[in-house]
Order: structure tokens, then sequence, then C-alpha cells
């Protein structure tokens, strides 16, 4: 397959054609950056990291170019950073052993550009290719312009797609925000307890992130520790780790506004922070 960008690539670890490996992909996890989907996806790569009969694949939709940079990358350029993201995302995918690991190579200016079609383009194409019954991607709520953007791309090639080729589970991840005002209704609890050392390896690989002053890996590894305790606030923990996320399939429909069901969302939690307070504030005596 073509894709638009002539810097765009798709890798596969193990070393099978292209069209094997997304036939062969069965979950696919959509990032704006490399190393986002390290952090919103790891349920989806361990779900097929220990089950031959499932395959994850990744697409990273930008080149990464305007990281912070700090330490031995202080004078790096953008082209030179754009090289070292895509070397350390290939990293993760061979430790992770995904299917594939597709670098659609776009500015993010371009994808937070509303009449570029290409992003869509490109997302529609490799969704087609591997039909997956599970997406991974940025939630609608997510205070990263990039990360939204991208999953408005992702929503969009998604509707594009005749319903046979759409997901049976779509989620929407945490990454530069939590999830956790969520109502436990509205939430989707994914369990990523397995394989820690795993988890800290495909967090570890992104040393320009890393040594250039964000401190990702520990940030979500304490998240996800986070996620699991303060789920109950009655009950012993189930799991050591969780990972956030909201539901996105009733975004496949046009009638769907993203906006609108976001707002929904907010409702549902501003109603049960009231609601909690009108049950249990006391009535102030008079001055």
């Amino acid at each position: 397959m073509t894709l638009t960008k002539p810097t765009a690539d798709i890798f596969v670890p193990n070393g099978n054609p292209v069209d094997e490996a997304l036939e062969a992909t069965t979950i696919v996890g959509i990032g704006a950056h490399q190393d986002d989907i390290e952090i919103l996806a790891y349920n989806g790569i361990i779900k097929a990291f220990a089950d031959p009969a499932e395959g994850f694949g990744s697409i990273t939709v930008t080149n990464g170019s305007g990281s912070s940079r700090a330490n031995v990358y202080a004078n790096y350029s953008d082209d030179e950073m754009q090289t070292v993201r895509r070397r350390e995302q290939i990293k993760a995918a061979i430790v992770g052993e995904y299917t594939f690991a597709a670098f659609l190579d776009f500015a993010s200016s371009e994808v937070k550009d509303p009449t570029n079609s290409a992003p869509v383009k490109d997302l529609t194409e490799l969704l087609k290719k591997t039909r997956p019954k599970t997406i991974y991607t940025h939630n609608p709520a997510d205070k990263h312009d990039t990360h939204v953007a991208v999953l408005i791309c992702v929503i969009e090639a998604l509707r594009q797609l005749p319903p046979d080729c759409h997901p049976s589970t779509f989620l929407g991840c945490e990454t530069w925000r939590d999830l956790d005002w969520l109502c436990d209704e509205d939430k989707q609890t994914l369990d990523v307890s397995a394989h820690e050392n795993l988890a800290t390896a495909l967090l570890g690989v992104f040393d320009s992130q890393i040594c250039g002053g964000k401190r990702y890996d520990l940030a979500t590894m304490g998240r996800r520790r986070a996620n699991a305790t303060y789920l109950e606030s009655h009950a012993t923990d189930q799991t050591s780790a969780l990972t956030l996320a909201m539901d996105l399939l009733p975004l496949l429909t046009s009638e769907t506004n993203v906006t609108d069901y976001v707002e929904e969302l907010i409702q549902h939690f501003r109603q049960d922070v009231q609601n909690r307070i009108k049950k249990l504030e006391r009535q102030m005596p008079p001055d």
C-alpha cells in the first residue's frame, strides 16, 4: 500500500511481508506521537503478547518533531529528533512483538488542520487492511490538541468504512488527562497488571523523552497503580494496575456528535457530584 508521505513507512518486526503483517493484526493502537501507544494501549499489547491468535499493530500519526529535549538531546535538530523517536518506536515494536508499526509522519499542524484529508485517507487504508476487532486511541477529553485531532481523524476514517470493517471494541484511553473523573457506569477499566517488566521495558525505550525531561515511565506506572487502588473505596484492590478508558463505539455513527457525547459524560459527572453533596450537606443554622 502507498501512504501519503514519502517518508512514511511500515516496519514489520518479524520480517514478514507488510500485507501479511496487516492481515495478522486483530488489535490496533493509534497514537499521535511516538510513545503514546505504549501509554494508552498496553492492555492490547499484553493481550496479543500472551495469545498467539491475536496480533497487535501500532500506528503513529505524527513525526514527533516538536518534542522537548534536554541533556544529550539538547542540541538535536527537529530532523534528528524525528530519526531518534522513530528508532525508539521501532525498539518498542520489537520488544512488544507487534505485527507492524506504521509511521504516517505527518506534522502536528497537518493533523490539526480540518481541511487536510490526508491523515484520514492513510488511516482509512490501514484500517481497511487490518480490520481490527479492537482499537485503542486517544479520548476526546484529552487536553493535548494533537491527541484530540488524531482521534477525530480516526473517527472520520472509521465512518468512511462499511460497518463490517468497524471494530467491536473502540476505546479512548488516558494520556494527557486522567479519566478517573468518569462516573463508574461510563468508565471502561482495563487490567494492565500483567508482565510489569514488559510495561517498564516498553516505556523505558523512549530515552529521548525520559532523558529529555519528561518521566513518562514513572508517571504512567504510577497512574496505573493509583487507578487500581482508587477505583473502589470500600473494596480491596482486584488488580495492581488499571488503565481507564471511554467507550467510543457510539461515535461511529454520523448522528452522534463528538462534543455532545463528551458533554453528556461531563453532565453525568456533574450530577453525581451534586447528588452526593446534596445528600450529605448539613443545614447551617441562620446567623
